[in-house]
């Protein structure tokens, strides 16, 4: 593989090199947008002792969610959790470490440790259990509190085209975490909806550059709906 073909043949060779206790920070949104070849290829590794940083888990059998099932994960920290029974089970029987950080910071955390700023000041938080412990300092009259940035050993994302050099783009709501969650991983593996050859993906659309991608897979995708409501008609 060369340095301008980072396409992969397997989830084995894109995963390489995951040991215990590392952290990965995993992008997608719910069920949308999550690299789920490679959860499940973690899931297959047996990794344990993770500390993972996404939105949320997952849901029960699905997503990041199948990690907690041979009790991968240590740590979680995410700002919403609320799909996923087992993780409720391990948080109350304290298997489970939780650090709920509000969304916006999370986004935050991740675009900030991919930019090499290792903390930063926000409004959101202070005064509520999540800025207890923290400095605090005073701007325009209004109190914001220190926030870490984060960055990953590994960060596992999808996107809907990716060419062979690594440049990405994302489709809809999964340009949320994405992104972000690319530029903050030492070792960043891009799982693709669709593998183009460099040229095809205009300048003006890439969002993640290829300069911050390692690995490139081709993914088979299963689209799961998080919730189904429905009413009569």
């Amino acid at each position: 593989m060369s340095g301008f073909n980072k396409v992969v043949a397997s989830y084995d060779e894109a995963m390489a090199g995951l040991k215990d206790d590392m952290t990965i920070i995993a992008g997608g949104f719910g069920l949308c947008g999550i690299p789920e070849g490679l959860i499940a290829q973690i899931q297959k590794m047996g990794t344990k002792g993770l500390t993972v940083v996404s939105n949320n888990c997952g849901v029960d059998g699905f997503g990041l969610g199948l990690l907690l099932e041979k009790h991968q994960i240590k740590k979680m920290v995410a700002s919403y959790v609320g799909e996923n029974a087992l993780f409720e089970k391990q948080l109350l029987d304290g298997e489970l470490e939780v650090e709920l950080t509000p969304q916006g910071t999370l986004a935050e955390k991740m675009r900030a440790g991919g930019a090499g700023i290792p903390a930063f000041y926000t409004a959101t938080g202070y005064g509520t259990p999540v800025g207890e412990g923290k400095e605090v300092r005073e701007f325009n009259g209004r109190p914001h509190i220190l926030e870490e940035s984060v960055t990953g050993d590994f960060a596992i994302v999808r996107a809907w085209k990716a060419d062979t050099m690594g440049n990405c783009i994302y489709r809809h709501t999964a340009q949320n975490f994405n992104p972000m969650a690319a530029t903050a991983g030492k070792i960043t593996v891009v799982e693709a909806e669709e593998i183009v050859q460099p040229g095809e993906l205009a300048p003006t659309e890439i969002q993640t550059p290829g300069i911050y991608v390692d690995r490139v897979i081709q993914g088979q995708f299963e689209k799961r709906i998080e919730r189904k409501v429905t009413r009569d008609a």
